[in-house]
């Protein structure tokens, strides 16, 4: 069935423009600033970005992660390592991020390899996490087939007794991924389409500011 009602929806990008001579020279400062105002002005999951990755079959898979930390060294997310994206990451270290902040009119990509932190680093942020989100990086097989709910809180249930007495450790198969940038594109929705990109590549460990078309 064919949908005509998506060819009149139309909007117009007014909020403001991006200019190279305003920008920050670091990619991780602009980065700052843009991840503060979207945070002030109560966008909603500001730190939410689509983690894109390829598998073994070369098919490229995409879901919503959420951003932790980041600094010079890359941007940081948390996940099971048996994971559908775990695995992907395993067989191919090149991924790429995006945030979408639309009430701004704004988005963030970013292209670059993930690797594994530090042990000691996803220990320190296991031990900041809720209670209950501790249990459930034990109660689930991420990304595995499971046969219903009840087997997945019949899981939740064994982690809240195994735990009841001693602290939650983290698992194994649970921790986080750096993902270091190669390049990072900062959109400013324009008028009329014309839109601002301004992308930051790293060339000979010095990032290159350049203009890209809409």
């Amino acid at each position: 069935m064919k949908s005509h009602t998506l060819h009149s929806i139309r909007k117009d990008y007014l909020f403001g423009q991006l200019l190279e001579e305003k920008v920050d020279p670091s990619p991780f400062n602009q980065f700052s600033v843009w991840l503060t105002q979207a945070m002030e002005k109560g966008v909603n999951e500001p730190t939410a970005m689509t983690l894109a990755t390829v598998g073994q079959d070369g098919c490229p898979s995409a879901r919503i992660v959420l951003l932790k930390d980041f600094s010079e060294e890359g941007f940081i997310f948390f996940t099971n390592y048996h994971s559908h994206k775990g695995n992907d990451i395993a067989f191919n270290h090149n991924v790429a991020l995006l945030f979408y902040w639309g009430g701004l009119e704004r988005q963030v990509r970013i292209e670059g390899r993930a690797e594994k932190i530090a042990l000691e680093e996803s220990d320190e942020y296991f031990l900041k996490r809720p209670y209950e989100s501790q249990l459930a990086a034990y109660a689930s097989p991420q990304s595995q087939v499971i046969p219903n709910r009840e087997f997945l809180i019949d899981r939740f249930l064994s982690a809240k007794i195994q735990f009841s007495k001693i602290e939650v450790s983290r698992p194994e198969n649970w921790g986080g991924y750096c993902v270091n940038p190669k390049s990072i594109e900062f959109w400013q929705g324009g008028s009329a389409r014309l839109h601002d990109r301004i992308r930051y590549t790293l060339k000979n460990n010095t990032w290159v500011i350049e203009r890209l078309a809409p």
